[in-house]
């Protein structure tokens, strides 16, 4: 990442302050909440902090904060055309295609993605690719549920998996509401 630049970008949303970062090429690279996010405090610390990297002026991210803005204003496709680059893995590459091939309104099982990406095998790998997503929301990891349809771990927390689900146009059942 020699001489790379990144900016960074923050809203305030109805559920919690999001950051993400984006690069020279209008990529974004993370995005996530930062309060009670650890994981997403950590990526973040680590754009900043690496060196002859320089974080600077979050002017250069008003496209994203404009989709962002759109996106928890009601217009759910927003975020769809936005460039990405996360590295990870050729398995985790896949698993973040195919959660980005998830319409809003919809979720699918762990179980399920593993089969989409021809690996039905690979339910936990699966379930640590999803967990490992560096682009929350952008990369709809929160559109995953259990198998028997229950709301499970969210690196932003169940409350706002909830949240996204239901903005986005979910019905979900009192079963899941009470997790």
């Amino acid at each position: 990442m020699t001489g790379s630049h990144f900016f960074l970008g923050h809203l305030e949303t109805p559920i919690g302050h999001l950051s993400w970062v984006v690069d020279e090429e209008g990529r974004l690279r993370a995005a996530g909440f930062t309060d009670g996010h650890p994981r997403m405090e950590r990526a973040l610390r680590a754009y900043s902090v690496e060196p002859n990297v320089a974080l600077a002026s979050p002017s250069r991210t008003r496209g994203v904060t404009a989709a962002f803005e759109r996106y928890f204003s009601g217009d759910l496709t927003a975020l769809d055309s936005l460039p990405l680059f996360a590295p990870g893995s050729p398995f985790q590459q896949a698993v973040w295609s195919a959660l980005r091939e998830i319409p809003s309104g919809e979720t699918r099982s762990y179980g399920e993605l593993a089969r989409r990406i021809l690996n039905p095998k690979a339910v936990r790998a699966v379930g640590l690719a999803n967990g490992a997503n560096p682009i929350a929301i952008v990369v709809p990891c929160h559109r995953v549920i259990g198998a028997d349809g229950s709301l499970t771990g969210y690196g932003g927390g169940l409350e706002r998996k909830r949240w996204l689900l239901a903005h986005e146009g979910l019905s979900l059942f009192p079963a899941q509401i009470a997790m």
